[in-house]
């Protein structure tokens, strides 16, 4: 094998008459009559490569019949410009070609399940099976370079601002709040279980105590979920801490990161600061704590409208102490059975109905415009600024979180399906001052929103007891184009304040020594004030690449099942791994 020159992508016009030795594989084949055009593609990109029998031996011609699609080829030749009526604009290396003066055959390749292209009509499951040949179509080379490159602006940036790269375990504890655990059995210690960390944050909180003062990490982390486009079973955060810091560090450092990603991955110069909204904020405007902003509608209360209304279901509502809004969506033309499939849409997030009218010069047409009063009318053309031709949503229900659930979700679905949404447009917001807590019905006890190390706002303190739930934590998301990049919160710092929080969420001390122990121990020795945030880098990545799905840019990802179809994992083991382990199964 020869040493190779130059990657294929590379070669321009400059390198006219130059002499080249390209090693890759066979993206196309033409055969004119015995001029043999190939494309030949690495993971820089494709160049044509031509093969002419009066220019080189007969046992090159004839071997060159023989090479098919994915044959892996080392090419020796020479760069000339193509005739100009040949030239592909589409293409990177679209002016030139290599004559070859001679090839050979590093490995020949079966037929290929599918076409190693961007364009495949292969199905997710084949291109998963077969990953490695998926990782060759040139859209998935360009995801995972696009994710190399963020990768080391991440570090680059850390780096330039004093924070320290620490690994932390991954065979932990297992603290079941959240999601649940990967389980890892121990052979030594019988009966006993390791967990596979759902994040590093114990730990990172260690080491502030420890006086590292700033640290990251890029680091992998497990969570066994429900899935779905935007999940994965096992994914990377970039994991971020440090002390004596208030929120605005984390504003001012996380900003910076992500215009310098921007800059650097998509040459796009970020608008920096970016624009903060309250989670009461978030969910009133948009029924959402991730808005796309890139959509131009908002919700609008409604309740006062609807105050001793002569419409009975929003007026019962509305003397509950629930809520009513609205969703103006404009000019649109929906057909009855689309509004019935949208109504039914709003069903599944927990709505009892949803009420759609069109506003028109000769009336009012819709599910509940009969009911209506003209003072109503007059009222909700002004708060949801109707026009003529206009069709707008109202739901009502005892639950605000039902009503912001239906209209927010119904909102996004719309404002994609209509194509609303620039895709070009880039939208950065914090979405700040979460609940500390929220009410499970399932467990019967107040649930952490973030965890149950999140520092709730001091002014609130009182209320932990008295009014958990109106309890403002110091934590904050950052949100692009509609999806949760990156959480994180200002911690608790104190053991005493700790074990406030654990009450509140139904943990008893005992429970919590058995938990969480080493660390309320560790907050003892003078743990100074600290927080920091994670960030999905798989969706950061995925964004950046202006992908539907963060299993494309993963090198090899699960399946919405947690499968992995080209190992055959997850898998049975035999009797006698389990015997070692001292494990039977049910």
């Amino acid at each position: 094998m020869k040493k190779r020159t130059h990657y294929c992508g590379e070669l321009r016009d400059t390198n006219e008459g130059s002499e080249v030795v390209l090693q890759g594989w066979v993206h196309s084949r033409r055969d004119l009559g015995g001029l043999i055009f190939l494309g030949l593609r690495d993971r820089s990109g494709i160049v044509q490569v031509v093969i002419d029998p009066s220019s080189v031996s007969k046992e090159i011609a004839e071997r060159a019949s023989d090479v098919r699609f994915e044959f892996c080829l080392e090419i020796s030749g020479t760069v000339r410009m193509r005739p100009e009526d040949q030239r592909n604009a589409n293409m990177t290396t679209g002016e030139i070609e290599i004559t070859v003066a001679d090839f050979e055959v590093l490995n020949a390749a079966k037929t290929p399940p599918f076409l190693v292209e961007d364009d495949t009509d292969a199905g997710e499951e084949l291109r998963l099976k077969y990953r490695y040949l998926d990782l060759r179509r040139p859209v998935i080379q360009k995801y995972i370079t696009t994710r190399h490159r963020v990768y080391q602006a991440v570090r680059h940036h850390l780096d330039d601002r004093g924070f320290c790269e620490v690994e932390t375990p991954m065979l932990t504890k297992s603290t079941p709040e959240g999601a649940r655990d990967y389980l890892v059995p121990s052979r030594i210690h019988r009966g006993s279980f390791y967990a596979l960390p759902q994040s590093p944050q114990i730990f990172k909180q260690l080491l502030m105590v420890a006086g590292v003062d700033r640290y990251y990490q890029i680091v992998k982390c497990f969570r066994d979920e429900d899935l779905r486009a935007d999940r994965q079973p096992e994914f990377t955060q970039i994991d971020i801490e440090a002390s004596f810091i208030d929120p605005e560090f984390i504003y001012e450092l996380v900003e910076g990161l992500i215009a310098a990603v921007y800059a650097d991955v998509r040459k796009i110069d970020l608008e920096l600061p970016f624009e903060r909204l309250t989670y009461e904020q978030a969910m009133s405007r948009y029924g959402s704590d991730r808005p796309d902003r890139r959509i131009p509608w908002e919700l609008k209360e409604l309740a006062e409208i609807f105050k001793g209304s002569g419409f009975k279901a929003f007026a019962g509502v509305v003397e509950k102490g629930g809520a009513v809004k609205g969703l103006n969506v404009g000019a649109q033309e929906f057909s009855r059975s689309k509004l019935s499939d949208l109504e039914k849409y709003a069903k599944t997030f927990g709505a009892k109905g949803l009420a759609s009218i069109k506003a028109g010069s000769d009336g009012w047409q819709g599910t509940i415009a009969k009911f209506l009063s003209d003072e109503e009318k007059k009222k909700l053309i002004e708060v949801l600024n109707i026009k003529d031709g206009d069709l707008f949503f109202i739901v009502g229900d005892e639950h605000r979180t039902v009503v912001d659930d239906v209209l927010g979700n119904l909102r996004t679905k719309l404002g994609r399906e209509l194509d609303l949404v620039d895709g070009d447009a880039i939208d950065c917001l914090w979405v700040t001052d979460f609940p500390l807590l929220e009410w499970s019905g399932e467990e019967h006890r107040h649930m952490a929103v973030h965890h149950p190390f999140t520092a709730p706002h001091e002014e609130d303190m009182g209320k932990l007891e008295s009014d958990p739930g109106n309890v403002r934590s110091l934590a904050y998301d950052i949100v692009i184009n509609g999806s949760e990049v990156g959480g994180g919160s200002i911690r608790i710092h104190r053991s005493d304040v700790q074990q406030h929080v654990f009450k509140a969420l139904g943990i008893s001390a005992e429970e919590a020594d058995a938990k969480f122990g080493f660390l309320m121990e560790a907050l003892q020795y003078g743990a100074p004030p600290h927080g920091g945030i994670a960030l999905g880098l798989d969706r950061l990545v995925m964004l950046l690449a202006g992908t539907d799905s963060i299993r494309d840019v993963i090198a090899f990802p699960k399946t919405a099942r947690a499968a992995d179809l080209m190992c055959d994992s997850p898998s049975g083991v035999s009797r006698d791994q389990l015997d070692e382990l001292g494990l039977k199964l049910k």
